[in-house]
C-alpha cells in the first residue's frame, strides 16, 4: 500500500485517479544547462511525502539537493553540483568542486587528507566524487501495491598497469515513503591487491542544522581527532549558531550496533517550526564501516555537519597504513555497503527512536 495525503493506496486505487504518475511522484532524469555544472546529468526524484532528492549521475552518483516539504535536509557548498572536468587532483584541490550535497562519496582507493602513500601523492578523499557513472538506468515501476524508483549505474577507477575497481550503485526510494536506500558494491576486477578505502561524507544544513540542533548516536567512546577539536569534545553532540572565524572539528565514535549489526544515528532539530521538531536519521551496516567521523563545522557562511560512517579515518592512506587500519580487495573480492537516511517528521518521531538506540 502506498500512504499518500493522509490515507493508504492500493495501485489500482492511484490510477484510477492520475493520468500520469508524475502527478503524485517518480523520478526523471534532466541535464543541468549553466555555469560550472552545465552537462551534469542528474536524477531528480520526489517521492510524494513531501521528501525530494537530486542524484548527481555525473559525479559519482552523489545525492545533490534534497527537502522535505520545502525545507533543505542537506548543506550545499558555494560551488554548486561542478562538471567533473573542472576536478583539481593536487593535495587540497578536491574543495574547488565539493558541491556538498546529501551524500559525498570519497574513495575508492583513498580517502581523508592528502598524503604520500607507497609513492604516490594522493588527494584529499580520492575519485570516486568526480567519476561520471555509465550504465545509467533510471526508472520506476509498481511491486504488488508498492511503486519504486531508483536510479543505478556503475562507476570505475582505473589506471593502466594500476588498480581497477568498479563501483556499482543503486539509489531507490518509494512513493509516499520519506526515506531514501542506498546500495554499493565494490568488485577488484584487477589483478593485483589494491587499497580500498570509502567514507559516505553526508552532510547536513540550515535549516534542519539550527543553533540547538543535537546529534543522538550509541556512542561508546568518542575522540577528537586533533588539538583543535578537542576544546570542542564535551560540547560536541549540540550545535551552536554560525560563528565566525570557527576551526572544524573532527570526533571520532566508536559505536554499538544493534542486534542485527546495524548503526543509526540521528540528527534532531526539536525547535523546528516553534518546536514541531523535525530530524533525520543515517543507518548503516557496522561490519563493512566500522569507523565513524563527525564533521563540525559551523562557521559563519561555511555552516555544515558531516556525518561519515567509512572503513577508513580521515588522516590519510597513509597514516591507515601507519596505524595497520588500512583495507584492501584481493582480485576478484567485493565488498556491498549499505545507507539508509529518513526523515523523522516530529519531536515525536524523533523521540521515539532515539528511545531505540541510546547506548544502555
Amino acid at each position: 500500500m502506498v500512504t499518500l495525503f493522509g490515507r493508504s493506496w492500493t495501485r489500482d486505487e492511484i490510477l484510477r485517479h492520475v493520468g500520469s504518475l508524475s502527478q503524485v511522484g517518480g523520478v526523471r532524469m534532466t541535464v543541468l544547462q549553466e555555469g560550472i555544472g552545465r552537462g551534469v546529468r542528474v536524477a531528480e526524484f520526489e517521492t510524494g511525502s513531501g521528501l525530494t532528492f537530486d542524484v548527481l549521475l555525473d559525479r559519482g552518483m552523489d545525492i545533490g539537493a534534497a527537502k522535505f516539504r520545502g525545507a533543505s535536509l542537506a548543506w550545499e557548498s558555494t560551488v554548486g553540483p561542478a562538471h567533473p572536468s573542472f576536478a583539481e587532483r593536487p593535495g587540497y584541490g578536491w574543495l574547488r568542486t565539493f558541491h556538498g550535497g546529501l551524500v559525498t562519496g570519497c574513495g575508492l582507493t583513498t580517502a581523508g587528507a592528502p598524503s604520500e602513500d607507497a609513492g604516490e601523492e594522493l588527494g584529499l578523499h580520492g575519485r570516486l566524487n568526480h567519476l561520471p557513472a555509465d550504465n545509467v538506468w533510471v526508472d520506476g515501476a509498481w511491486r504488488g501495491d508498492t511503486y519504486e524508483m531508483w536510479a543505478r549505474g556503475r562507476m570505475r577507477e582505473t589506471v593502466v598497469f594500476g588498480e581497477n575497481l568498479s563501483l556499482t550503485r543503486r539509489i531507490w526510494a518509494h512513493l509516499g515513503e520519506s526515506r531514501i536506500l542506498l546500495r554499493d558494491v565494490v568488485v577488484n576486477e584487477g589483478y593485483q591487491t589494491t587499497p580500498h578505502m570509502l567514507l559516505y561524507h553526508v552532510n547536513f544544513g540550515f535549516p534542519l542544522l539550527a543553533e540547538g540542533t543535537e546529534l543522538i548516536a550509541p556512542s561508546r567512546n568518542v575522540t577528537p581527532r586533533d588539538a583543535v577539536a578537542a576544546p570542542g569534545l564535551d560540547n560536541h553532540a549540540r550545535y551552536e549558531a554560525p560563528i565566525e572565524g570557527y576551526e572544524e572539528q573532527v570526533f571520532y565514535h566508536e559505536m554499538a550496533a544493534d542486534a542485527e549489526g546495524y548503526v543509526t544515528v540521528i540528527l534532531a532539530n526539536r525547535g523546528f517550526e516553534d518546536g514541531k521538531g523535525l530530524g533525520i536519521y543515517l543507518k548503516y551496516r557496522q561490519a563493512e564501516l566500522p569507523r565513524f567521523s563527525q564533521w563540525k563545522m559551523v562557521a559563519a557562511g561555511t555552516y555544515v555537519t558531516g556525518l561519515e560512517p567509512a572503513n577508513c579515518l580521515v588522516e590519510g592512506r597513509a597514516k591507515d597504513r601507519e596505524r595497520g587500519i588500512l583495507q584492501f580487495l584481493e582480485p576478484g573480492e567485493q565488498r556491498e555497503y549499505l545507507l539508509e537516511i529518513g526523515v523523522l517528521d516530529g519531536v515525536a518521531e524523533i523521540d521515539a527512536l532515539a528511545e531505540q538506540i541510546r547506548t544502555p
